[in-house]
């Protein structure tokens, strides 16, 4: 008779167990002991380049293992399958260099895992004992039974026992990795949101039920009165408080504008609140957050107005507080859970980086920029991308991250010495406060964009294109601030396909987000194996950029186009 072995209930220290990535290889088992020495090789080789450059979410190292064992067959892929089980694979590269039997080895290595698992082949474009050949075989295959699957035909050498990727080889795979780990490292996952839907926001709505299906993300809903509760009954560290606001007071001086007791409490509510907040998403193990704020927090007067959390916001969203160094925790102002989505996915596709929440607030197209330069006298620069072709003004109350006020690498002095904190605008916040300012510098380039769900499709697509931030000299600069909310964070966004007519005309809401540091190819690949449809069909923008975007899968090559086939895969979500 069997016996039920109990768990352990004594449990101190709790940490999630992150998806391992297995690299592994078909083989034949004719083939040569050379041969099979330069498959072990290969796999090897394969594993360093992820686990040297893949990181998880927060920025941590990928855990990657690679098998000896060649899956010549069923017997060898039971075993490979047990091992990458036992060590937590959630993520299967395999990396062929000789001709293999689809069925007898990947698929019988494959059927071990959920459907959902992602693979990728990457192979060299090998002539002797043709991996590539073995690679198109076993990625129709699956292709044909409606698995998604990514096919990387790279390149290293014909021969020799220890051949070497080429860097455009390992780019792809690295780039495929991370999307695949960001996918897998978030189920399961969840975010805590803080109040209903800000200001009947449709486009801020918690689409519940479709992000757990397309994400495995879970929201987790709390109402505002518990953090109003725990702000009147002093629920944090008084001593880390005054911790907090010392850091803020030495960094910004006279840029903290405070001008009597009553305004440095409502600072202090605001920083109490960061302190709150982020216990209540440490307790429930949350990955990101956000607050309703508008209107019942701090702008209905039928009610007590409460001060502003534009200081938490931002502190949740930044690589720092007075604690030091820290991962990001994508927070969304106005309960916007498809931004948080967006940021969420943004910073876990770039190993952490710092997202930023804007409004999609002013589009400057030139002939605008023209006349406000005429109107002050100034002189437009001939060759700036932001007077030829125009930008967009992000500006929002709240959760844009302190990062964004320097360049990378900065440290923590130089980004808080461009941050300001003035008085909170009381026509829109009675309960008053402090925001937060600074004007992003030039040059900070990579993805804007913005999630969105459409109940037609029952899907999420995204809305994109690469960018990258104006620097806007002196006094132009302050007289865009000026026309929109000078007491606000101010980035200005190039894209770099999209016409201000067509990026004005088609965003998905009054929210979009950037990110530093994500390349099209990754964004594609995670687009690929979430189902999103990708929303940057710009007049300008070629439908594939050699060298820049993902190859297309097979899958939708064969199923009508990347668009037909993602509808009839979300059927299957």
């Amino acid at each position: 008779m069997g016996n039920a072995v109990a768990l352990s209930d004594l449990v101190e220290k709790f940490e999630r167990n992150m998806p391992a990535i297995g690299v592994f290889v078909a083989g034949d088992p004719r083939i040569d002991e050379e041969s099979r020495q330069r498959c072990r090789n290969i796999c090897k080789m394969v594993a360093d380049v992820l686990a040297d450059r893949v990181k998880l979410p927060d920025g941590a190292p990928a855990k990657v293992v690679w098998a000896p064992i060649l899956v010549d067959g069923e017997a060898q892929a039971d075993i490979v399958a047990k091992q990458f089980q036992d060590a937590g694979v959630k993520v299967l590269v395999c990396a062929p260099d000789t001709w293999a039997f689809p069925q007898l080895s990947v698929i019988s290595l494959l059927q071990q895992f959920p459907k959902d698992t992602p693979i990728n082949f990457t192979c060299g474009n090998s002539g002797p004992k043709p991996g590539v050949v073995f690679a198109h075989a076993i990625n129709g295959a699956v292709m044909q039974y409606g698995k998604m699957s990514h096919l990387n035909v790279g390149s290293w050498p014909d021969t020799g026992l220890d051949p070497q990727m080429t860097e455009g080889t390992a780019q792809a795979l690295v780039d495929w990795a991370q999307a695949a780990l960001a996918t897998q490292a978030l189920k399961g996952r969840r975010v805590v949101v803080f109040g209903h839907d800000s200001m009947g926001m449709e486009t801020a709505l918690a689409h519940v039920i479709p992000t757990r299906r397309q994400f495995g993300i879970e929201i987790t809903r709390l109402d505002m009165k518990l953090l109003a509760d725990m702000l009147n009954k002093k629920a944090y560290d008084a001593e880390e408080l005054k911790a907090l606001r010392a850091f803020v007071s030495d960094h910004l001086g006279d840029r903290l504008e405070i001008k009597d007791d009553a305004q440095s409490g409502r600072f202090d509510q605001s920083l109490a609140l960061y302190l709150i907040t982020r216990g209540l998403l440490h307790d429930l193990n949350a990955v990101g957050g956000g607050f309703m704020s508008q209107l019942e927090w701090g702008s209905d007067p039928r009610g007590i107005p409460l001060p502003v959390a534009d200081a938490m916001e931002s502190f949740f969203n930044s690589t720092f507080d007075h604690n030091g160094r820290k991962v990001p925790t994508p927070f969304a102002t106005e309960a916007d859970v498809q931004g948080l989505l967006t940021m969420l996915f943004f910073s876990a596709l770039t190993g952490g980086q710092p997202p930023l929440f804007m409004d999609f607030r002013k589009v400057w197209e030139p002939w605008e920029i023209k006349a406000l330069a005429e109107r002050i006298g100034y002189t437009l620069p001939q060759d700036a991308a932001w007077a030829q072709k125009g930008f967009v003004d992000g500006d929002n109350s709240g959760s844009a991250s302190l990062d964004w006020a320097a360049a990378p690498g900065a440290s923590v002095a130089e980004i808080m010495a461009g941050v300001s904190m003035p008085q909170a605008d009381p026509g829109y916040f009675p309960g008053l406060g402090n925001s937060v300012t600074f004007v992003s510098p030039g040059g900070l380039a990579g993805i804007a964009g913005r999630l969105t769900y459409s109940d037609l499709a029952g899907m999420f697509s995204l809305s994109w294109d690469e960018a990258t931030t104006a620097e806007i000299p002196e006094p132009m600069a302050s007289a865009v601030c000026q026309l929109t909310t000078a007491e606000w964070p101010h980035t200005f966004v190039v894209p770099k396909y999209a016409t201000m007519g067509e990026y004005k005309h088609l965003p998905p809401a009054n929210h979009f987000h950037m990110v530093q540091g994500l390349t099209p190819a990754r964004l594609e690949y995670w687009m690929d194996l979430n189902c999103v449809l990708s929303q940057a069909n710009w007049a300008a923008r070629p439908a594939y950029i050699e060298g820049v975007d993902r190859p297309l899968p097979l899958i939708y090559a064969a199923n009508g186009g990347e668009n037909n086939a993602k509808l009839m895969l979300g059927k299957k979500l």
